[in-house]
């Protein structure tokens, strides 16, 4: 049945601040980044024909011939508390200062593609068998439509499932692994995110780092690289940092490795968060939130009058009307805090 809302594909290059400022980017590999972005971007828009996005409804089409900017929140209470009753008109998004209009306006309506990057070097051996019975019970909170992948990195980082809507199949096939080898936090990540940008958009996207974070192995990515993919993939990564048996010497080597990935900043770029499971009884409830987490996310977007003439990085603010309060103060956002059009 024809909705009579219509989204035709346009082109727009979306990175992180972050990456354009602090990465020495040869042409080669910028040129690589910005047609990966540019695809995913056209594809994006050319599936996704959602009612519910556009705020002109009565006119029956959304906008065409120009660039529609995208981006998922967390609003959170000065007290920590998720902010799940929020409407359209409560947001405010800026582009380099100046208030946009909001054209498009969900909360977990749009499928979701989950890629799990999980630990598997020596030190998570002891908690594969809880982290299989968390992630079923967790993971059965997701839509019938959502979609979960399963990668593992040790010395290397693997796909070992591609996208299912399965998620019992998923869990299930933690318990098959072994747990041996270094921790390239660093490639497990990149990887994940290189798979989710070359498949279809279908929804958003998350990346759930299952890791005690005591990486040994930089791998092939530094962090600039891997926020730059995160963004072009349009991923947000969340951390569920699990305990590690970890020896003195290992926790050494770890603070002497150079290039190790730095989860925060990758976080903090694409809007995601960390959720610490300080006692493995306790990670079940963990795992749990942390979906629940994902589910009451925002999704906003706008159509910009930016161009890649302009030839720099556009920087984001998101907050709430000016009857909420101070952003920072009264309450918290998460989102992905720049892009840039090429």
């Amino acid at each position: 049945m024809d909705s009579g809302v219509h989204l035709t594909p346009v082109r727009i290059k979306l990175v992180a601040i972050h990456a354009m400022e602090n990465r020495p980017t040869t042409m080669s590999n910028f040129s690589r980044n910005a047609v990966r972005a540019t695809l995913l971007a056209f594809f994006f828009l050319l599936g996704s024909q959602v009612p519910t996005y556009s705020q002109d409804q009565s006119q029956g089409t959304i906008r065409v011939n120009v660039n529609l900017v995208l981006l998922d929140a967390t609003v959170k209470t000065k007290d920590g508390q998720i902010k799940a009753d929020l409407k359209k008109d409560d947001f405010e998004v800026r582009e380099d200062g100046v208030v946009q209009k909001l054209d498009v306006f969900s909360r977990d309506e749009l499928p979701l593609d989950v890629a799990l990057v999980l630990d598997l070097s020596d030190s998570i051996d002891p908690f594969l068998e809880p982290l299989r019975e968390a992630a079923t019970v967790a993971l059965s909170a997701l839509k019938p439509n959502d979609q979960v992948a399963l990668f593992t990195f040790a010395t290397e980082a693997q796909l070992r499932m591609p996208l299912t809507k399965d998620k019992n199949k998923v869990a299930d096939q933690i318990t098959t692994f072994i747990a041996r080898g270094a921790t390239n936090i660093n490639d497990g990540i990149f990887v994940a995110a290189e798979y989710l940008l070359k498949q279809p958009p279908e929804g958003r996207r998350v990346i759930i780092l299952i890791s005690d974070d005591v990486g040994t192995d930089a791998g092939g990515q530094g962090t600039a690289d891997i926020v730059t993919e995160a963004i072009a993939s349009d991923s947000v990564l969340y951390n569920l940092k699990i305990p590690g048996d970890n020896p003195a010497g290992t926790l050494l080597h770890s603070a002497m490795t150079p290039g190790l990935v730095n989860i925060r900043k990758v976080m903090d770029a694409t809007g995601g968060e960390m959720f610490d499971v300080r006692n493995v009884a306790n990670l079940d409830a963990v795992f749990s939130a942390l979906i629940q987490r994902i589910k009451t996310r925002y999704t906003l977007g706008y159509y910009t009058m930016a161009n890649g003439a302009q030839g720099k990085p556009h920087k984001l603010d998101v907050r709430l009307a000016s009857s909420f309060g101070k952003k920072g103060r009264d309450y918290s956002i998460l989102a992905k805090n720049g892009y840039y059009v090429h």
